[in-house]
């Protein structure tokens, strides 16, 4: 791989609590609003850039991207956090990156058209929408070819 790429990731939040808004958070307080929302999934795409490191790491960055190098991570935001006032809900979902590795973008450069796409439940145990920390479902993020 150069010395950067572009990829594209696709989050997929699955079952999210009706009426209460989402949106992945851009830098310090800038908001992205989903790609499509249905009743059953909300999802987001954004583009981030792969900067491959001496040692064989890979470092994700972008307005979306959060957290140090090494246990980078995006936010999805609820209700009042993602710009519904009048909502109940005030939360913030950690969707970790970490499972997006080297090997992964070693394959990048061959197969043009790759995303990344990784899906969490929308509620939480006490039946809100997610927050906190989230697990990845399935097998985390996986790559597919447009």
């Amino acid at each position: 791989m150069s010395d950067s790429a572009r990829v594209t990731l696709r989050l997929i939040i699955r079952n999210p609590v009706p009426g209460v808004a989402l949106r992945v958070q851009r830098g310090r307080d800038g908001l992205l609003a989903p790609a499509s929302v249905t009743a059953d999934a909300v999802t987001f795409e954004f583009s981030l850039e792969v900067k491959p490191g001496a040692d064989g790491s890979a470092s994700l960055r972008g307005l979306e991207v959060q957290g140090p190098p090494s246990a980078r991570f995006v936010y999805v935001t609820v209700g009042t956090r993602a710009g519904q006032f009048d909502s109940p809900w005030d939360r913030r979902a950690k969707v970790p990156l970490n499972g997006i590795g080297p090997a992964h973008f070693a394959a990048l450069s061959q197969r043009p058209g790759t995303m990344f796409v990784a899906t969490i439940e929308g509620r939480s145990r006490d039946g809100g929408p997610a927050c906190a920390s989230v697990p990845l479902l399935g097998d985390g993020w996986s790559m597919i070819t447009r």
